[in-house]
């Protein structure tokens, strides 16, 4: 069915949104926290490698998403 909208849950999309933006505030929290404290040259030189790496990737990933529905916003 090209074209076709897939039926979706409003309801069900509105809270989990909601609740992706309560977790996205308490890591951005987090994060100024960490920022405030240290810089990122002491935090690439004595932070966990792999958790930097995997904290960046989910950051990038977050970015992209939403940036992808920025799009739709402009268009």
């Amino acid at each position: 069915m090209a074209g076709a909208r897939k039926h979706i849950d409003v309801a069900r999309l509105k809270a989990d949104l909601a609740a992706a933006s309560v977790e996205l505030l308490s890591a951005h929290c987090a994060t100024d926290r960490i920022r405030l404290q240290y810089s990122p040259q002491d935090i690439a030189a004595f932070g966990e490698r792999h958790s930097l790496q995997r904290a960046i990737a989910s950051a990038e990933a977050v970015c992209r998403f939403f940036s992808e529905i920025e799009a739709h916003f402009k268009g």
